[in-house]
């Protein structure tokens, strides 16, 4: 079993991006994106996690294509047709991980948060 964890950097304490590699191949990657600009509303803040989340794939050498699971942690739950729409010209079309999409308190100024679970092919490499 090999772990591989890419701290937050002021917060050594937690990740925000964890491999898991199968014996043999394969595996799971996740990740946590918040936006970097906590001053617009939901929609650019989604576009801006959605963002963050494209520098956590393009790093890693994967596409959005390989995303399997998607939790939205929002601060206003009636914002989903806003989040929908910057979600659907995000995601390529029939690629559409489960997603879930709930409301929860957050710090002040963060509106959405996104957790991704990645499927890993089977010759990625290990580190």
């Amino acid at each position: 079993m090999t772990i591989k964890r890419i701290p937050i950097e002021d917060m050594r304490y937690k990740s925000k991006v964890a491999f898991y590699h199968l014996p043999g191949g394969g595996g799971f990657m996740w990740a946590v994106a918040t936006s970097r600009d906590t001053s617009v509303g939901l929609p650019e803040q989604a576009a801006g996690a959605l963002a963050v989340i494209d520098e956590y794939l393009k790093d890693a050498g994967l596409d959005r294509t390989r995303i399997v699971k998607a939790e939205v942690v929002v601060t206003d739950h009636d914002q989903k047709p806003a989040f929908d729409k910057v979600w659907s010209e995000w995601m390529p079309i029939d690629h559409g991980p489960v997603r879930s999409f709930v409301q929860s308190v957050m710090p002040e100024g963060d509106q959405v948060e996104i957790i991704i679970t990645v499927a890993l092919p089977t010759d990625y490499p290990a580190p």
